[in-house]
């Protein structure tokens, strides 16, 4: 490396410490912008960069389209530098570009890439010498390696490369996995360490100088690769645990036992043992997606995941049997599920926040439509919901009355402001997936 090149490396070290070096994050979604906030607060001008118009716009005007943010939040940003755009030849004039785009599944339960592909290749056009490009987005080992460097270096109009070695000109590449908690408020941000692997010792060195900034831990790894299965640890550790406690509901429910007792008991051990709890499926970005984004890495190597695959199948089974529950439910008061009149109470994949990315709802709403059911829903954080990927419903949110209109009213998401003494008071038959009805006695309640 030449001396200019190391006294330029140097120097935007240097603005990364002291938080002069634009930063543009790319996908202002529910870990993009919250990343943009947290730059922002740290005192970083931002720049975020999302395809759809309407959430630019909304940004750039200090509002707000995700509930737990909130617009001050937004306008705050906007004093410290914070604007949106689409357009992404301003990348050019960034020191450093967070990729935070989805990765889901496709039909075949096989990686889904095509967002990623969309922005590296967007963005290769405008990089420079000495950017860093950081992928955020939850992945399988070696797609930094494998997807993002050849088309950084396919697609820069200067044909770069990237500089593997500190010898070497070009632009940094690294990946950091978001450890993005929806909901959690009881670890800041900034206290959640962050895991960086780059390719090669300088982008590592830029990387954990621009997180470092702004959290109080930074865990160097040796390659994206261990990064990418770190990331896909954190969260196949929970699948297979959900999973654990999924299976044994239902022997629990066949013996009489009560899974949520159970647990409480063994969590009272101070070693050995941590509380995961059974729910009607799994949702959000990354414990539904996870498992086979490695199981079908691991195939490339004629390896099967059988252990981590099983996991998966019991929890993407789980609102079959939340459909079974409520049969039997119905069946109880002598009620067939089709034409039955059903309420599902929660459409978010977790309590109190609004996101229905992989909810089970959205698959338990479709089976009891495709039975026959007549469905409504309740939700105080959607007003409609439309379609998406995997899903096209197109209901609007029932208002929270004449709940004894409803043969079943169903708790999928157990979200704190409704009152559940006054929904089993006044409902037929309730079916609690959450546990959301403890300590409350009525011969109207299934517990599932």
């Amino acid at each position: 490396m030449t001396i200019a090149a190391i006294a330029s490396l140097e120097a935007l070290k240097q603005r990364m410490q002291t938080r002069e070096a634009r930063i543009g994050i790319v996908g202002m979604g529910y870990v993009g912008l919250p990343l943009a906030l947290l730059f922002s607060e740290k005192g970083f001008r931002i720049t975020g960069f999302d395809i759809e118009p309407a959430k630019v716009e909304t940004l750039n005007s200090g509002g707000s389209y995700i509930v737990r943010i909130l617009p001050n939040q937004i306008q705050a940003a906007q004093e410290s530098g914070f604007h949106a755009t689409a357009d992404y030849s301003e990348i050019a004039a960034m020191d450093a570009v967070i990729i935070c785009v989805p990765t889901p599944l496709n039909d075949y339960h096989e990686p889904d890439l095509r967002y990623v592909t969309a922005t590296v290749e967007s963005i290769a056009p405008h990089t420079r010498e000495g950017q860093l490009i950081v992928l955020e987005s939850t992945t399988y080992p070696g797609t930094t390696e494998e997807l993002v460097v050849p088309r950084l270096e396919s697609g820069n109009r200067a044909g770069l490369k990237v500089a593997r070695t500190p010898d070497e000109p070009g632009i940094h590449v690294a990946f950091s996995p978001e450890r993005e908690d929806p909901g959690n408020d009881t670890v800041a941000r900034h206290d959640i360490p962050k895991v960086v692997g780059g390719c090669g010792p300088v982008a590592l060195e830029l990387a954990s100088a621009m997180y470092g900034a702004i959290f109080r831990r930074v865990i160097p790894v040796s390659s994206p690769a261990v990064a990418e299965m770190t990331k896909l640890l954190e969260n196949i550790y929970r699948c297979v645990n959900i999973a654990l406690v999924n299976e044994l509901k239902q022997l629990c429910m066949r013996m009489g036992i009560d899974i949520h007792e159970v647990i409480d008991a063994a969590k009272t051990k101070p070693f050995g043992f941590q509380a995961f709890y059974p729910g009607p499926g799994l949702g959000g970005h990354c414990i539904p997606i996870d498992p086979f984004y490695l199981s079908w890495k691991a195939k490339q190597y004629d390896f099967h995941t059988r252990f981590i695959e099983l996991a998966g199948e019991v929890n993407t089974a789980m609102p079959y049997f939340v459909i079974d529950q409520i049969a039997a439910g119905l069946n109880d008061h002598s009620k067939p599920i089709k034409g039955s009149k059903i309420l599902v109470l929660g459409l978010a994949y977790k309590r109190d926040i609004d996101d229905l990315r992989e909810s089970p709802s959205l698959t338990i709403l479709e089976l009891l439509r495709d039975k026959g059911a007549k469905v409504h829903y309740n939700d105080p954080y959607f007003p409609t919901v439309g379609h998406g990927r995997h899903y096209a419903l197109n209901m609007t949110n029932t208002p929270l009355d004449n709940l004894g209109s409803y043969d079943a009213v169903v708790i999928v998401t157990d979200h704190t402001t409704y009152n559940y003494e006054e929904i089993v008071s006044q409902s037929k038959l309730v079916i609690d997936t959450r546990n959301a009805t403890k300590g409350i006695v009525s011969n109207k309640i299934l517990r599932c």
